[in-house]
Order: structure tokens, then C-alpha cells, then sequence
């Protein structure tokens, strides 16, 4: 098998690029990236000495990056699912909402998660405040666009919900999306139902109890 995927089930990047990977049934190697997997951690830090994972490892080709492992596949092991439009104008706003995801939700989320992994003396309030008013911003704007939207780009699935949905996640884990937000509550729902998706979380499943901030009820 050429496709090998470097990862961690319980890693939101992860999950975006196994989302991909499910929606178009396209068959790889697991490279779990674990203290019982030595091996594979070696082979990922010569690979990959910048270490954010996921990696794709395609026969001697390495490809960093969720949005571009999708990239990726698309052009190199297309299936039936298109996770990118062929039309031009289509494509650009299924970048942008990636990137949206990517830079608004995913990123001050991960501040808050990282906060809390620092020695107390040395957290940031200010910057975790910052980061909570992001994401409300962000729940705000998304609300709007979602209101005449089944997902995040128009009415196909696309490699804008493979972010949204480990994102989202996350960030409503993190800093709960408020009961005024339907639209953004009824997407994420949309999202956990998805076959490709479903399958991320129940993999995900054993490790969930790591989640830095706690795992909220009924989760684990």
C-alpha cells in the first residue's frame, strides 16, 4: 500500500485529513503517532522535522499539512466524493471557509488548550479572554452564513467541513457555542451524524479522556 497517514485519532488536523480519507473510501496505512509506536515516531521526525501532524506519506513523496494532504488526494487518488469544486469560484470559497476554520475557530481553541497545559505561574488570563472572544466572534459570523447553508460552503460537502468538523468540535468542548447560535448547533449536529466523521470520533473514542480541559458529560 503506498498512502501511509503519520497521525493521532485524538488530533483535530488528524481527523480532517481522515475525514477526506473516508468520504472517498480511499485505502492507507495507519502510522499511529504514540509512545507505543516508536518506529513510527522515528520515521516521523526524519520525515517531518517540523512535527505537526498529520503527514502523508505517498511511496517516496511526503505531504505536509491537512488542506494540502486533501489537495493531495484530490489530484493524486480522486474519488467519488469531489471535497473541492472543479469550478474556480466554487473552489475559492471552499479555501476560505477552510482557512476560516482553520484560523478562527481551530486556533483559539487551541490557545485555551494550551493555556492550560502551562505551569499556573505562567498562564496567560489576557490571552485566554482574547481567544473565548474570538471564538464568540466567530460562532457570530458563522451563524449568519450557516443560516442558508447545509454546509459550510453551499450544499456539498466539501474540504471546508472536513476542518469544521474536528473545529467545531473542539471548540464547543472548549468554549460551548451559545444556545442563540442554532444554526452553527444544528451544522455541528449535521456534521457528528456524518458517516466519515462518526467514524473519526468513535476511532477517537479510547483517548478522549486526554482532552486538556475535560471531557464534557456524556462525551467520553
Amino acid at each position: 500500500m503506498s498512502l501511509q497517514l503519520f497521525y493521532h485519532p485524538l488530533s483535530s488536523y488528524s481527523m480532517k485529513a481522515l475525514v477526506a480519507l473516508y468520504e472517498n473510501g480511499t485505502p492507507f496505512e495507519y502510522r499511529i503517532l504514540s509512545p507505543d509506536h516508536a518506529e513510527n515516531c522515528r520515521q516521523f521526525a526524519e520525515l517531518w522535522p517540523i512535527q505537526k501532524f498529520p503527514i502523508l506519506l505517498d511511496g517516496e513523496r511526503m505531504v505536509a499539512e491537512a488542506s494540502i494532504v486533501i489537495e493531495y488526494l484530490a489530484l493524486h487518488h480522486p474519488g467519488p466524493v469531489r471535497l473541492l469544486p472543479a469550478d474556480p469560484k466554487a473552489a475559492l470559497e471552499v479555501r476560505m471557509m477552510d482557512r476560516f476554520f482553520d484560523n478562527h475557530v481551530a486556533t483559539p481553541q487551541q490557545k485555551l488548550v494550551a493555556d492550560v497545559l502551562r505551569p499556573e505561574d505562567r498562564r496567560d488570563p489576557h490571552g485566554v479572554a482574547e481567544a473565548r472572544q474570538k471564538l464568540d466572534t466567530a460562532y457570530a459570523w458563522l451563524d449568519g452564513v450557516m443560516a442558508s447553508r447545509t454546509w459550510a460552503a453551499g450544499e456539498e460537502f466539501s474540504m471546508a467541513d472536513c476542518a469544521a468538523a474536528p473545529f467545531l468540535l473542539y471548540a464547543h468542548w472548549s468554549h460551548p457555542v451559545a444556545a442563540r447560535h442554532r444554526h452553527v448547533l444544528a451544522y455541528l449536529n449535521r456534521l457528528r451524524a456524518r458517516p466519515s466523521f462518526a467514524r473519526c470520533w468513535e476511532e477517537a473514542r479510547p483517548y478522549r479522556h486526554m482532552f486538556p480541559l475535560g471531557v464534557p458529560q456524556g462525551e467520553a
